[in-house]
């Protein structure tokens, strides 16, 4: 019997051809199928109407380059073995596996204080239970427990794969060109010294536009106002809805997983809760929010109808707080004009901070290897554009107002 082989068109990349029975495993999965139904950018479309591509998406375009940098290092003399390389492969497929519902947006909000990487993680021992611990080297490469430390920062580091595809793939769909990078260029650069994945010298200007491109990307795309106002309605109506809930109103129940988290705030990620959070995605929160839109507490059908409608909350962005006194002029403005109480101000304006940061000088640094031998971090070489001060995180704070 042939081997399968399968064959899948990115608008992104080209072809990306699928062969590994391991991989096939995870693709066919129900836990892995729903990243089709979960958005990569969250209320980006809000903005920016192509950016609709999905997580799946995503998990793919990361493999492809995955593939392509295994190819690049070992092409450099750089050792990887068959199942090293299925493992890495196995491990970028699945290290967004666990994102919940508009992925960042709602991140803690349903699983209370479970991030998605710790979700990530819990799935991959779900599945490697599942086909007989085939994905153990896998985890150990994806929480760095293995010895060859430049195969787990290939997944998660300041030039993993993670990064490579999503400011490629979201600047393409998005439209947006100061997100383009030359993951091509970059990938022909990496190389591995004692044990640590680096750039070669000739890469240090392609690097340099890359970390550039990231920080223009969060606060064009990711961190613009109108997203983050459309993120913010969505997570003021769960609150709303949890602040309400009971279990006799049938008009709250929406017949999903999302009635188990709305009733139940859990906060221990055990094998249920997992089950019942990888049954929900995009299509059951706006399947609830349709259907809060004619809910008898005014303020929910408010929330859900400006929502649909895309009548989004003002949002205002500036470099320092503001001050008490605007907040409160601001919500008397809202009392003027829509019917709600005092005790219901808070869903409808409020205040918060927003935080990017270019380079990561103590957990992510990345390392120029130089024809010498010498290695050096990249914010220390001379004449670099990535200083120091660059890895200062920039705050803005803003605030968010029913208009």
């Amino acid at each position: 019997m042939p081997a399968k082989r399968k064959i899948i068109n990115d608008p992104v990349y080209g072809f990306i051809t699928i062969t590994h029975p391991l991989v096939f495993f995870i693709l066919e999965h129900p836990f892995y199928q729903r990243l089709r139904r979960i958005q990569q950018m969250a209320m980006a479309s809000m903005v920016y109407p192509g950016a609709v591509h999905s997580r799946l998406h995503h998990s793919l375009g990361a493999y492809h380059l995955m593939g392509s940098a295994i190819t690049e290092l070992r092409s450099k003399g750089i050792e990887i073995s068959s199942e090293e390389e299925i493992a890495v492969k196995c491990a970028i497929l699945l290290h967004d596996i666990g994102h919940g519902p508009f992925s960042h947006a709602l991140e803690g909000r349903l699983l209370t204080h479970v991030h998605h990487e710790d979700m990530s993680l819990a799935i991959m021992h779900h599945l490697n239970r599942e086909c007989g611990g085939q994905l153990d080297l896998a985890i150990r490469i994806f929480t760095n427990q293995y010895h060859q430390p430049f195969l787990h920062q290939l997944i998660s580091g300041q030039l993993d794969m993670d990064r490579m595809d999503y400011l490629s793939r979201d600047s393409f769909f998005s439209g947006v060109s100061e997100g383009v990078i030359g993951y091509d260029r970059i990938l022909k650069m990496l190389t591995v010294w004692n044990g640590q994945l680096m750039i070669e010298e000739k890469g240090i200007y392609s690097v340099e536009k890359f970390l550039i491109a990231r920080r223009q990307m969060y606060w064009q795309v990711y961190l613009h106002k109108t997203v983050l106002a459309a993120e913010k309605m969505l997570v003021k109506i769960l609150e709303r809805v949890r602040s309400i809930y009971n279990p006799k109103d049938k008009d709250l129940q929406t017949l999903t997983q999302l009635d188990f988290f709305l009733a139940h705030p859990a906060t221990e990620l055990t094998e249920d809760n997992l089950q019942r959070f990888c049954s929900l995605d995009d299509h059951d929160i706006l399947h609830a929010v349709k259907r809060w839109s004619n809910h008898p507490d005014p303020l929910l059908a408010l929330l859900c109808r400006q929502l649909l409608s895309r009548r989004l909350f003002k949002c205002k962005i500036q470099s320092t707080p503001f001050s008490d006194s605007f907040l409160e002029e601001k919500k008397q403005e809202i009392l003027q004009q829509y019917p709600l109480q005092p005790e219901e101000l808070p869903y409808v304006c409020f205040t918060g901070e927003a935080t990017n940061t270019l380079y990561q000088l103590k957990d992510e640094r990345i390392q120029v290897l130089f024809k010498d031998g010498t290695v050096q971090d990249i914010s220390r070489i001379d004449n670099a554009l990535i200083q120091e001060n660059l890895s200062t995180p920039v705050k803005k704070f803003y605030i968010c107002m029913l208009s």
